[in-house]
């Protein structure tokens, strides 16, 4: 059980540092960067993210804030995964 929490919080922490250069990376690229080469990469590894994200807000929030809704999934996740980890750590221990 501790190698998969381990397994998935790092896919979860690659899709949140993917997601925060995305952003980084639409801010400095503006307008260019659909042509940008690593913002087409970036934006292919936060896809599914983005698409889970959309499906379960309601249609009132409009795609332009879908990106911050899939980053705090992320990081609630990452906060989730970090505890699991940690119980699961102390459990092994001994000491729970």
């Amino acid at each position: 059980m501790y190698v998969l929490v381990l397994m998935l919080k790092a896919v979860n922490e690659v899709a949140l540092v993917a997601l925060i250069s995305q952003g980084a990376l639409f801010i400095l690229a503006g307008s260019k960067r659909d042509n940008n080469f690593v913002y087409f990469i970036l934006k292919s590894i936060t896809m599914p993210v983005m698409k889970f994200a959309r499906l379960i807000t309601p249609r009132i929030v409009i795609d332009q804030h879908i990106g911050w809704v899939a980053l705090f999934l992320l990081l609630v996740a990452e906060v989730l995964l970090i505890l699991a980890k940690i119980s699961l750590h102390l459990e092994a221990a001994g000491a729970a």
